[in-house]
């Protein structure tokens, strides 16, 4: 029986959502273009990708420090 090939690596979380104004996707932080490339991408060029989107959602949607009450 052949070997069956990887899947190629994916950030998808299966919360596809694009915000209108950053047009990154909430759940994952690849934009539209990314997302439509994704399977047409080489592993090293995913692997690129991938690591930049904690940076890029962090940046998108930074977290508010809590007050001090």
């Amino acid at each position: 029986m052949p070997a069956t090939p990887p899947k190629p690596s994916s950030p998808c979380t299966k919360v596809c959502v694009l915000d209108a104004v950053n047009g990154l996707c909430r759940g994952c932080g690849r934009t539209r273009e990314e997302i439509a490339a994704w399977g047409l991408m080489g592993e090293a060029e995913r692997r690129t990708v991938m690591a930049g989107l904690e940076a890029r959602l962090r940046a998108a949607y930074p977290v508010p420090e809590p007050s001090g009450a």
